[in-house]
């Protein structure tokens, strides 16, 4: 069996790792992949730096005067010209305007992305991987994910060209790390448990969520500034960086009590990236948790709190919206919460709440959930 470059894990090696464990968690397989592939490890296979992830040091909110280089467009092909002609005719009514496609679409445009990522941003992506930015959509993201779904680029040369760059040039231990863990970690593991977990796994709807998006979702015009700017970005560009899909998007899709599918819909229509492989894992189980945690132990759920910390986002009438949607969640699930520890202080919170307080924010989110879904 020829193994695919898509991926740098064959079927065969997940199907190892996965017999070996009682439950699928990122952080073994990621250990082990680092092992297994000799990356960032020393001559005893301990991890560079003393520890394998530095996620906790990739939280930092964007300056305002730390401006992120633009991403360079690639100038079109032959058969760029034709095929944007094509989708104006035929996919006219689709999101977005093909005039602005504003990808690489040649193995060597593919490579020219990849190395001006390495250059100009990978320095600083661990710190602000997590930023969310109002003026910034990329931040310093290395937005390879559409080369790598497609082929255009493999993760196998992805990690080697980056290696070979981090040795020659002084790299922030936890910016090649964090970018090392994404590809070689999150990715290869997604792609993983979707081999894994049988198609009906992904049919479950643990909340028993019914809403269904209205067209809010699709104009960016909810109110919430950061969901508006998500929706439009992906409207626009088809690309989302991790944060805005999961801790925006599917964050308050779930607190919104959208239907799993319908969630699931407008990832797979909205993005250049998707696939089923990718959105199935990432959509029911991460932002959703959907499915009901084979290899999540809580929904990434967050009030208005998080989105302000992580973003240049003011405070407005909208955080009392994403605080209601975020609250109420938590008391109509509240048996869910009490049982995991890592979740059950938000119970103690939402009881010492000011009753007027706890009126005002629900009422903000019951007005909004009957605004924006059906």
């Amino acid at each position: 069996t020829l193994q695919s470059p898509m991926f740098v894990t064959a079927r065969e090696e997940f199907a190892a790792y996965r017999d070996s464990h009682k439950r699928l968690f990122m952080a073994d397989f990621y250990r082990r992949q680092r092992k297994r592939m000799d990356i960032l490890v020393d001559a005893n296979g301990d991890p560079t730096g003393g520890q394998w992830s530095f996620d906790a040091e990739n939280r930092k909110k964007l300056p305002k005067k730390l401006v992120p280089p633009a991403l360079s467009r690639p100038s079109w092909t032959a058969h760029t010209e034709d095929i944007v002609s094509l989708v104006n005719a035929r996919f006219g009514e689709h999101p977005g305007d093909a005039a602005d496609f504003w990808l690489p679409t040649t193995e060597a445009q593919a490579g020219r992305a990849l190395k001006s990522f390495l250059k100009e941003r990978l320095s600083l992506f661990g710190d602000y991987e997590d930023a969310l930015s109002s003026v910034h959509p990329i931040v310093f993201h290395s937005v390879l994910s559409p080369l790598m779904n497609i082929g255009l680029l493999t993760p196998g040369a992805v990690m080697d060209q980056t290696l070979r760059y981090a040795k020659k040039h002084e790299t922030p231990l936890n910016s090649l790390e964090g970018f090392v863990r994404q590809v070689t970690g999150w990715r290869e593991f997604i792609r993983g448990v979707w081999n894994t977990l049988p198609p009906a796994h992904w049919e479950q709807n643990f909340w028993g969520h019914e809403r269904q998006l209205c067209d809010h979702w699709y104009d960016g015009t909810t109110g919430i500034p950061p969901l508006d700017d998500a929706i439009d970005r992906a409207r626009t560009t088809g690309y989302n960086h991790h944060i805005e899909r999961l801790m925006v998007v599917g964050n308050l899709m779930l607190l919104c009590r959208v239907e799993p599918t319908a969630a699931y819909r407008w990832f797979m229509e909205m993005f250049v990236d998707s696939a089923d492989w990718v959105m199935a894992p990432n959509v029911y189980g991460m932002a959703l948790h959907s499915e009901g945690g084979a290899f999540t132990t809580k929904p990434y759920i967050c009030g208005s709190n998080y989105l302000r910390k992580m973003s240049d986002y003011p405070k407005g009438p909208w955080c009392e919206v994403v605080d209601g949607l975020y609250w109420s969640f938590v008391r109509d699930h509240r048996d869910f919460f009490e049982k995991n520890p890592r979740s059950k202080m938000m119970l103690g919170t939402l009881t010492r709440m000011d009753a007027s307080r706890r009126d005002a924010i629900f009422g903000a989110a019951d007005e909004f959930v009957a605004r924006v879904t059906r």
